[in-house]
């Protein structure tokens, strides 16, 4: 699985939202990660519902783990940002990604990047919900992010060494809606513009919507 995904991602661009799967450097980290935690035992955070073409997805967030990264995810959703946009990047055995496109594939206008909080003891479990940011630049996240539809260890922050060390930041859990992610991550996809993995029928964001904390819709 692992020559598979990597020549996945041999493919993708260098864009916003290209997620790096390439080894730790060789040398020693220069610092230990810290003790990866269970994303299922942080309850009680805010809650966003996405209203899909293929059905409701809520998410809970941890603004304790990573305060800067929702409140940039809250910002876009208050401001309706996402509504209209689709799920471009759909790998069955890795993720779906969202949040920058609309269903013609034209890229809507961003706030300035945030900083990289990956290394804040999370780990990419499934049904987690991730930053996603440029392969490049670890600190480059702005409005895209993704959903584990499996384990991603290797997503994880390892160090500060460079940019595939860095990781991807973890910043809340799917609690309802995985039976709408398993259906996402099982559609047909082909290539479309500079794109590899986009659903052949559009899946799209209809609107999003912050929740009161605990609520289930």
């Amino acid at each position: 699985m692992r020559n598979r995904l990597l020549a996945l991602f041999a493919l993708l661009p260098l864009s916003l939202t290209s997620i790096a799967l390439a080894a730790a450097p060789a040398a020693k980290p220069a610092a230990k990660p810290a003790m990866v935690e269970s994303a299922v035992a942080l309850p009680g955070g805010p809650r966003v519902s996405l209203h899909t073409s293929m059905g409701d997805i809520i998410v809970e967030l941890y603004p304790d783990k990573a305060p800067a990264t929702v409140q940039n995810f809250l910002s876009y959703v208050h401001e309706g940002h996402y509504n209209g946009t689709i799920f471009y990047r759909v790998i069955d055995d890795l993720l779906i990604q969202a949040g920058g496109y609309t269903v013609d594939l034209q890229r809507k206008p961003t706030h300035p990047p945030i900083a990289n909080e990956a290394n804040n003891g999370l780990s990419n479990q499934r049904g987690t919900i991730t930053a996603a940011r440029k392969l490049v630049n670890p600190a480059s996240a702005s409005d895209e992010f993704f959903i584990n539809t499996v384990d991603n260890p290797r997503m994880d922050y390892i160090s500060d060494a460079n940019a595939s060390s860095w990781g991807y930041a973890v910043f809340g859990k799917v609690v309802v809606g995985m039976d709408v992610v398993d259906r996402i991550r099982a559609v047909k996809t082909h290539a479309q513009g500079k794109f590899n993995d986009v659903p052949v029928t559009p899946i799209t964001i209809e609107r999003t919507e912050e929740l009161a904390s605990g609520a289930t819709k």
